[in-house]
C-alpha cells in the first residue's frame, strides 16, 4: 500500500458551513500514477485527501487504479452513489488531475 505525503495549498480543515479544503497527496514534487494501485490503495488516497467517508464507494465498487484511470465525470457522480457536492470535488481535483498525470507521464 501507498503511504502519502501530504501537501496542501490551503490546509485540510473542516469549516464552519461543514465543507472540507481538499488537498493533494504528492510523491516527489507531483501527483502519483495509479495505474497500478489496488482497490485498498484507492481507497487510502481518498481517505488522505480528506473523503474518509465518500472513500468506501470505491471500495464497495472495487474501484482499483486501473478502474479509477477510466472514469469519466458521469461515472464519479451518479456511480459511486455519493452525495454530489463531495463528488464533483472528488473528480475535479483528484481523478481528473490523476488521468492527466497519468497521460503526460505514459506520453514522455
Amino acid at each position: 500500500m501507498k503511504n502519502y505525503c501530504n501537501v496542501t495549498d490551503s490546509g485540510m480543515e473542516d469549516k464552519a458551513n461543514g465543507s472540507v479544503d481538499t488537498k493533494s497527496p504528492v510523491e516527489n514534487g507531483q501527483l502519483p500514477d495509479p495505474s497500478n494501485w489496488g482497490v485498498a490503495d484507492v481507497v487510502n488516497y481518498f481517505k488522505a485527501t480528506g473523503f474518509e467517508e465518500q472513500a468506501t464507494a470505491f471500495q464497495d465498487q472495487e474501484i482499483d487504479g486501473k478502474s479509477l484511470l477510466l472514469m469519466t465525470r458521469n461515472d464519479v457522480l451518479t456511480g459511486l452513489s455519493i452525495k454530489l457536492g463531495p463528488a464533483l470535488k472528488i473528480y475535479e481535483y483528484h481523478v481528473k488531475p490523476l488521468q492527466t498525470q497519468h497521460l503526460k507521464s505514459n506520453a514522455s
